[in-house]
């Protein structure tokens, strides 16, 4: 069993995995910035190592600094949370390497799926459905002009190695293609390093549903249902629910199916999600593999009563996945909302700065994942989530009421934050018939309608 975990990350998920870690009786190393001295993550793990100034690149990108923590003290695994080199293939075999425990998947399987247009290819040869685009990455224009000419417009342009709504663009007709090329490749370059991009027909309006697995490494795999994550605000998720409104038992059979066929053949272990598009006539497309665990991780927690993270670091340990495919049963409804330190009155600008008081909701079926505190100064270098509000109830109804009370008493005084935003999107009669898709914040001005 891992005796010593040191977490490559910050915010509420460093906190989260802390407290999972306790739970198994694991000791845990914080790693933190000069802006994270008074992280709560840095306060409340059993050991805590300052890795370097506020810059990512320089402290929680720093796989040099990263690994001598672990080796000053003693940590015998890294768990890299979300984000930062969460996905990066090169950190896993370092560690490998170092002889330090990555929890997570191989990086053979963190490379293969890394690249989307290859990830595409390995799922097209295992009989997952795929939507029509590109063997591979595009070459050069005259080729993205062909094939888009062959497979119709609207097309998107991808990044390979994208991520977070970075290196996407949609193409509506012929006399945009080049010019959205050029900028997808510039923002994949600047934001991943590799400017590879590969062509894709674009599904109008689709649902993102997404199924999370399990794997070990004695060829177990199994689903835990899906994810309806397709309220997003350009490319990035807003809130996230299970069951998705749309799912049939049929379906969610056949996607679970073809999302554990998608773990075996890249010999996937660990926790891992894979994302579908799901169009009007419950056509279902494999869109890509995230290798690590998702942000939305609770609410699949709640309804089917598995703690994610507790799994990871068991499998980690080299332990065999104790729960089978007829143990998994989802009971009742649950929904998240982002809490992030926003501004939606300003174009959803950043808003750092001290949390003045502080009040959380709670009570039965709530459940905030957060990292803040009152006094606590939210810094500008990081993403803009300070917690998650997960509500869960029997029904969706229930689930809706209780977040609708949850987020009027979720109080945060000193920066402006998406609460209200929030609150005015789960009122809207498209949330409540469950009638919304990826293109819903686009088309419809929550803040004026």
């Amino acid at each position: 069993m891992i005796k010593k975990v040191l977490i490559a990350n910050r915010g509420e998920i460093a906190v989260r995995i802390i407290r999972a870690c306790r739970e198994l009786g694991i000791a845990t190393v914080a790693v933190y910035s000069t802006a994270d001295a008074n992280a709560l993550h840095a306060k409340i793990a059993d050991e805590a190592v300052c890795i370097g100034p506020a810059s990512s690149a320089e402290s929680y990108l720093n796989m040099r600094s990263i690994i001598s923590a672990c080796e000053i003290t003693g940590a015998d695994a890294i768990h890299p949370g979300f984000g930062f080199l969460s996905e990066n293939a090169h950190f896993a075999r370092t560690c490998e390497k170092c002889g330090i425990t990555f929890i997570g998947p191989k990086p053979e399987s963190i490379e293969m799926l890394g690249d989307k247009a290859k990830a595409k290819e390995t799922m097209k040869n295992a009989g997952v459905p795929v939507i029509s685009g590109s063997d591979g990455a595009v070459k050069d224009i005259e080729s993205a002009k062909r094939l888009a000419d062959e497979i119709g417009y609207p097309v998107m342009v991808k990044a390979s190695a994208g991520g977070g709504g970075r290196g996407i663009r949609i193409v509506k007709d012929r006399s945009e293609l080049e010019a959205q090329i050029t900028a997808a490749k510039t923002e994949a370059m600047a934001c991943f390093g590799n400017d590879d991009i590969y062509i894709e027909k674009f599904i109008e309006n689709p649902k993102h549903i997404e199924i999370q697995i399990l794997a070990d490494d004695y060829g177990n795999v199994i689903h835990l249902g899906e994810r309806d994550c397709s309220m997003q605000r350009r490319n990035q998720k807003v809130l996230e629910e299970t069951p998705s409104p749309v799912m049939t038992k049929e379906l969610r059979e056949k996607m679970g199916a073809s999302a554990v066929a998608a773990a075996k053949v890249c010999g996937y272990r660990n926790a891992g999600t894979i994302e579908f598009l799901v169009d009007r006539n419950l056509n279902y497309y494999f869109m890509e593999m995230n290798t690590r665990i998702q942000v939305e991780h609770p609410i699949t927690e709640s309804v089917t009563g598995i703690d994610l993270v507790k799994q990871q670091l068991l499998i980690a340990s080299g332990k065999e996945l104790e729960i089978k495919q007829e143990d998994i049963h989802l009971t009742g409804h649950a929904i998240e909302c982002r809490i992030n330190a926003e501004n939606p009155e300003q174009n959803f600008r950043p808003s750092p700065g001290v949390i003045n008081s502080l009040h959380i909701p709670g009570g039965l079926g709530i459940r905030v994942d957060s990292a803040v505190y009152q006094g606590y100064e939210i810094p500008p270098y990081y993403d803009s989530m300070i917690a998650k509000l997960i509500c869960f109830g029997p029904d969706r109804e229930s689930a809706i009421a209780k977040m609708k009370w949850a987020l009027s008493e979720f109080i945060v005084d000193g920066v402006s934050t998406n609460i209200d935003f929030q609150l005015r999107l789960i009122r809207r009669k498209e949330f409540l018939d469950g009638k919304y898709d990826n293109g819903f914040l686009g088309r419809v001005d929550i803040l004026k309608d």
